[in-house]
């Protein structure tokens, strides 16, 4: 049930606010200039560090190094199956090496797993959950879904409910609410980041994936939107602060708390969802359960896991994950950093291993997925010369927003030797991905064509 513990949650059918009251959207381009300029004005602090000791840290030892874990009232994720080795401490389920590469706290999907040994499409639009990545900062909890409440509170609803008296919703109540189904990509900011070292030769700190930090899925869920008006949201709200009920992440001596990060209230009025399935099926650990935010075009932080408090303020809302991370820092942005990371850039990748060896003068069907997180793929072009010449790719979906597009392309290569393909995908905004990213400190956003090595035998 949704029980009144402060303010009343009002049930959806009686919302608060009339589609003409409800908050009047904000310019994102606007908001994030406005919280840069407060962050470079000494405004803004996150808790957990301040800005100089932050910039130090960085210089120092980059801030996504392997962390320490403090795990406040929660147990210790265990294995699903004890029996079955597991290489990443902290993720329940099994990965087998066939469909992951382990990456510290995370487990990155292999592309070449999207195939099966004959060449045939293993895994549709959506991956599987089995196969799916993971990324967590400390590990995985496990969560009661019995016992699990979400908690609203903050200046920003009606009657101001404290975090000690919130709105509190249980999962039936929010099953009770109308039920929201979207297919969406949700990607790791790093994505990656290691061709800024192999292809671009910038050393970056932080996890080192190649193009496996990303996952479709089908979600189901409620709307954001559907509770905060129901919690009893005003015109006056301005922030939405979800957080996490993970472990404590705890780096360099400073404990920065669970995942948190704000989001403007217009993105959570806009497309924002609260989902508690996946692939029709209950979410599990590893992905957010028993609820977890799914935030359809921004870089995977926004889509915080195992929601817990949802704190909506009628003012600015920081975070370190808004203010201390994800950002981009170097020389081509301002001394304070730019605006806080949103949407995600274009990429593409092969469903083949790189290296992998294919026969001389006989046909092959070369696979692949483009995506963006501004807008739908309009077009996919592929180079097997090294970059000389490109053809374009035949499309094999109605390209969609918040959502890969496959493609394939057929090449006969004649002659044996070392080979350089690249795939470059263009979206419906008319963003092409360049030859070169732009460096960052940390190495998010790398939206460069990749160079994929094969050698023809």
């Amino acid at each position: 049930m949704a029980a009144e513990v402060h303010t009343p949650a009002v049930p959806i059918d009686e919302a608060p606010e009339s589609l003409d009251e409800a908050p009047v959207p904000l310019d994102e381009a606007g908001y994030d200039r406005l919280r840069r300029r407060q962050w470079l004005g000494g405004e803004a602090r996150a808790d957990g560090v301040d800005r100089r000791t932050l910039l130090r840290m960085l210089s120092a030892t980059g801030v996504l190094a392997t962390p320490t874990l403090a795990v406040p009232g929660l147990a210790p994720a265990r294995a699903a199956a004890e029996e079955v080795p597991k290489p990443v401490p902290g993720i329940v389920k099994p990965l087998p090496a066939e469909w992951f590469v382990p990456r510290g706290t995370n487990a990155e999907m292999r592309w070449d797993a999207l195939r099966d040994a004959d060449g045939e499409a293993a895994v549709g639009r959506h991956v599987p959950v089995e196969r799916f990545f993971v990324r967590n900062h400390t590990s995985t909890p496990v969560i009661d879904p019995d016992t699990w409440r979400l908690k609203l509170f903050g200046s920003g609803l009606r009657g101001a409910p404290v975090a000690e008296r919130p709105v509190e919703f249980d999962l039936d109540a929010l099953r009770r609410l109308p039920s929201t189904r979207i297919s969406a990509l949700i990607e790791c900011a790093g994505n990656a980041r290691s061709y800024y070292q192999s292809q671009q030769q910038q050393s970056v700190p932080g996890t080192p994936w190649t193009l496996g930090g990303v996952g479709s899925a089908s979600w189901r869920g409620v709307r954001l939107a559907d509770v905060l008006r129901a919690a009893g949201l005003t015109r006056a709200a301005v922030d939405v602060l979800p957080t996490g009920l993970d472990p404590h992440y705890v780096v360099g001596g400073t404990d920065y708390g669970p995942v948190r990060r704000p989001l403007p209230v217009a993105k959570a009025l806009d497309d924002v969802l609260l989902a508690y399935e996946m692939n029709d099926e209950p979410l599990t650990p590893d992905h957010g359960a028993p609820v977890r935010l799914v935030v359809p075009g921004w870089v995977g932080i926004a889509s915080i896991k195992w929601v817990g408090t949802i704190e909506v303020a009628d003012h600015p809302l920081y975070s370190p994950w808004n203010t201390d991370f994800y950002r981009f820092w170097g020389p081509d942005y301002p001394d304070g950093g730019s605006a806080p990371l949103t949407t995600q850039v274009v990429k593409s990748a092969f469903e083949l291993a790189s290296g992998a060896v294919l026969e001389a003068g006989r046909g092959h069907r070369l696979h692949g997925r483009s995506w963006s997180g501004a807008a739908a793929v309009r077009g996919v072009e592929v180079s097997t010369d090294g970059g000389r010449s490109w053809r374009r790719a035949d499309l094999r979906d109605e390209p969609r927003a918040h959502g890969w597009t496959r493609w394939s392309i057929d090449w006969r290569p004649e002659r044996s030797g070392a080979y350089e393909l690249r795939a470059r995908a263009t979206d419906r905004q008319g963003t092409t991905q360049p030859t070169r990213a732009v460096f960052n400190r940390e190495g998010y956003l790398f939206g460069a064509v990749v160079v994929h090595p094969v050698t023809v035998a």
